[in-house]
C-alpha cells in the first residue's frame, strides 16, 4: 500500500474509528487481576493514540510531500541513481475534476522518465461560448520543499485566489499548472542531475502534457512561472535556462539564488544551475520578477540585491518588491500575489475572443 496514496489514509481513519469503539465497549468488561486489566486499558489508550497520530502524519505528508515512498521515509532512497517510473503518457493522462474547477492527474513523462503528480485549473472564461477558439496563456505554480502542488491549494489559496485577481481586473485569465518539483521525493532545485532531470520534467514533459489537453497559447511570451521558496528558486533560474519555454517568472521568498550545497553537492554542477550564475552569463530576453520580506530570514534582501547587481548589462528584465513585515510562509506570499500576478500577467500574452 502506497505511502501517499488515499487507500493508506481511509485505512487509518478506519482503524482509529475502531480502536476507539473497541476501547468504549470492553473498557469496563476486561476479566483478571487489577494489574492485567489496568496493564490492557493502557495498551488500548495507547493503540487509540498510535491511529489517531499516523492519520495526522500521513496527512500531514500528502500535504507537505516530506516523504515520496516507504523506502524514502526509512532512508533506503537513492537519490543519485537513476529512476525508473511507472504512470501514463501524456496522451492517455486521466483526469479527476473538482467542483473548484482543478484537474488532477499522473503521468509519466517520456523525455525526463520521470513520473508525478500535476493539477490544473483552467479560467471561467475557458469555457464561455465566445472563448471557444481562444488559446489561453499558462502560468506554472512551483510549490516549496517540503511542499506539494496541494499546497498552493490548502494553505496558498489557489485557486480562489487568482480567480478573485481575475475579477478585480488585476490579474488576466490564465491556466494555472501545479506540477510536483521534486518527482519521487527527491529535491534537485528543479535541476537536471545524474540519473534524476527535474528540470526536463518542468520544461518539456510538463508543458507537453499541457499543451496535448488544453487549449494553450504557444511561445514564451505565453508561458510563465510564480514559485515560492525553493520554487521561487526554480521560477528565477527556469527561464534563464530556458528561455525558448518560458518568457517570465516570479519568484516570491527565493533560497538562496547562488545554489544549495546540501541539494547538489557538485560545486560546478551546482553554480551552473545557480540563478545568480545564469544571470550574469545570460543572453536571454527575459523577465523575472523578485519578492521578500525584510522580516524573512530564510529567504534576506541581500539575496535579491545581489541577484540584481548579478543581472547588470544583460538582457534580463529584472523588477524587485521589497515588503516591510512577513515571513517565510503563506500569509507572506498571499500578501505579494496582487502585485506579482499583475507583473506576470502584463509579461504574458492576452486571451483574445
Amino acid at each position: 500500500m502506497s505511502l501517499t496514496g488515499t487507500p493508506l489514509f481511509v485505512v487509518l481513519i478506519l482503524a482509529t474509528v475502531l480502536a476507539v469503539l473497541a476501547t468504549l465497549l470492553v473498557w469496563s468488561k476486561i476479566p483478571g487481576p487489577r494489574p492485567l486489566r489496568w496493564l490492557s486499558r493502557v495498551v488500548m489508550i495507547a493503540l487509540c493514540q498510535l491511529t489517531a497520530v499516523s492519520v495526522v502524519l500521513v496527512w500531514i505528508n500528502q500535504s507537505y510531500g516530506l516523504y515520496a515512498s516507504w523506502d524514502d521515509w526509512l532512508g533506503k532512497d537513492d537519490g543519485g541513481a537513476p529512476v525508473a517510473m511507472p504512470g501514463p503518457p501524456p496522451e492517455r493522462a486521466k483526469f479527476i475534476h473538482s467542483d473548484s474547477r482543478m484537474q488532477d492527474t499522473y503521468f509519466h513523462g517520456a523525455h525526463s522518465k520521470l513520473s508525478g503528480q500535476v493539477m490544473i485549473w483552467t479560467p471561467p472564461q475557458y469555457d464561455k461560448p465566445e472563448y471557444r477558439k481562444t488559446r489561453f496563456p499558462v502560468i506554472t505554480l512551483l510549490h516549496g520543499v517540503p511542499g506539494s502542488p496541494q499546497s498552493w491549494l490548502e494553505h496558498g489559496k489557489m485557486p480562489k485566489a487568482f480567480d478573485k485577481l481575475i475579477k478585480e481586473d488585476i490579474a488576466k485569465p490564465a491556466i494555472l499548472v501545479i506540477p510536483i518539483v521534486n518527482p519521487g521525493g527527491v529535491d534537485t532545485d528543479c535541476s537536471n542531475t545524474p540519473g534524476r532531470k527535474v528540470a526536463t520534467w518542468l520544461t518539456d514533459d510538463v508543458p507537453e502534457l499541457v499543451r496535448h489537453h488544453f487549449r494553450t497559447e504557444t511561445g514564451p511570451k505565453a508561458w510563465g512561472l510564480a514559485g515560492i521558496s525553493t520554487g521561487a528558486y526554480c521560477a528565477a533560474k527556469l527561464p534563464l535556462q530556458y528561455p525558448k519555454i518560458f518568457g517570465a517568472g516570479v519568484a516570491l521568498d527565493p533560497d538562496p539564488l547562488t545554489g544549495d550545497p546540501d541539494v547538489i553537492p557538485d560545486p560546478v554542477l551546482r553554480e551552473h544551475n545557480s540563478p545568480t550564475y545564469l544571470v550574469r552569463h545570460s543572453k536571454a530576453d527575459v523577465s523575472l520578477f523578485l519578492a521578500t520580506s525584510r522580516q524573512d530570514r530564510d529567504s534576506p534582501v541581500k539575496y535579491i540585491k545581489e541577484f540584481e547587481k548579478a543581472a547588470e548589462g544583460s538582457r534580463v528584465k529584472v523588477k524587485t518588491m521589497t515588503i516591510e513585515s512577513g515571513g517565510h510562509n503563506y500569509n507572506t506570499w498571499t500578501k505579494m500575489y496582487p502585485a506579482a500576478f499583475n507583473w506576470l500577467s502584463q509579461q504574458l500574452k492576452s486571451p483574445v475572443t
